[in-house]
Formats: structure tokens, C-alpha cells, sequence
């Protein structure tokens, strides 16, 4: 398992939550990087407030 920002609904900080998710398998040719530390974005930011789609994937 691993540790993941998610954004629960458009608004105040207070919605990024931490959760923890599935830790991903890397499939052929990829490789699994860990993160030691990690920053928010200017999109993140624009996704929390509602103002800017996540991928198809993650909706």
C-alpha cells in the first residue's frame, strides 16, 4: 500500500485527503519510483477548486 493526495470534491484545502491506495505494479518496460516527498501543483490547485478536469481515468 502506499500513501496518495486525493482531492474529494472542488473546494478548501480541507478536501485534500490522505489515503491509502493499492501501490501500483509497473508493467513492461516501466519502472516504480519512490517518493519521498511530493508539492501541489498549479493545476492540483485549479482541480480543487473545481476549475480544471482530472484525467478521464481518475474521474
Amino acid at each position: 500500500m502506499m500513501q496518495a493526495v486525493i482531492i474529494t470534491q472542488p473546494g478548501p484545502p480541507s478536501v485534500l485527503q490522505i489515503q491509502q491506495r493499492p501501490t501500483p505494479v509497473p508493467a513492461v518496460n516501466e519502472v516504480l519510483i519512490q517518493v519521498k516527498a511530493a508539492g501541489v501543483n498549479r493545476p492540483d490547485v485549479f482541480q480543487r477548486k473545481g476549475n480544471y478536469p482530472p484525467p478521464p481515468e481518475h474521474q
